[in-house]
């Protein structure tokens, strides 16, 4: 493995398992408060997980379920990739994922944090038990029209899922809280894949972009801070 390509995946392994403990941390913490005031604010109670979060249309049990449903789909594909197979993240494609997290989601608030917290250590097991075989390979973006991804590429994706998701589930952790060195890879990330999808001419971001925080450019792209004038990216 190239040498650059390894310390960027050391280091992407590292923020990514912090952001896990962050995340935990968090429920964690909503699950003790939702003990003694369930009502009270950052209480993760059950009715709290029935509750809509900040992604619309998603309740916090969604959203949870959807944290490990994601941890155990790279979990598939890493495994696939160390025999030197290619899987897909879903089997079934996006209507087995959207099955899966939707099933999920009724889970009491104690079930849903020991799910999230099972898949996480899963997930961080496959990291560690990772061969140079498992990072050159791929898998199968299942709701992405089945796009390759390399193996590789998958940890800063799921650093993303966490912090975005963390975010979402307004628990206290807001974007002004993401890590900043997931801002600077994230922000790498987004701004080449919009010059790749946008048309010749539109390459160049928007002046009022780029002058925010990069928290809030972040946010923008995920579309979860809207400014005036300018057209939200596509959903996330």
């Amino acid at each position: 493995m190239d040498a650059a390509l390894a310390r960027t995946i050391d280091a992407q392994v590292a923020g990514a398992a912090a952001s896990h403990q962050r995340l935990l941390a968090t429920l964690d913490r909503g699950l003790e408060l939702a003990a003694t005031s369930p009502a009270g604010a950052g209480a993760l109670s059950d009715a709290a997980c029935r509750a809509p979060s900040l992604l619309a249309g998603w309740s916090r049990g969604h959203l949870l379920s959807h944290i490990a449903r994601n941890a155990e789909s790279h979990v598939r594909m890493f495994q696939a990739a160390t025999r030197g197979e290619v899987s897909e993240q879903y089997p079934g494609g996006k209507a087995t994922r959207d099955r899966e997290i939707d099933e999920g989601s009724s889970k009491s608030a104690v079930q849903l944090v020991a799910d999230v917290r099972t898949a996480i250590y899963l997930l961080e097991a496959a990291w560690a038990a990772a061969t140079e075989t498992t990072w050159s390979g791929h898998g199968i973006k299942s709701h992405a029209d089945g796009a390759k991804v390399a193996i590789h590429e998958l940890v800063l994706m799921r650093w993303c899922e966490t912090e975005i998701h963390h975010a979402d589930l307004d628990l206290g952790f807001t974007w002004r809280d993401l890590d900043p060195l997931f801002v600077r890879y994230d922000l790498d990330r987004r701004v080449m894949a919009w010059r790749a999808r946008k048309p010749m001419g539109l390459t160049v971001l928007p002046d009022v972009i780029v002058q925010l925080e990069p928290n809030l450019r972040l946010a923008w792209f995920y579309g979860r801070h809207t400014v005036e004038s300018v057209p939200a990216p596509d959903p996330y």
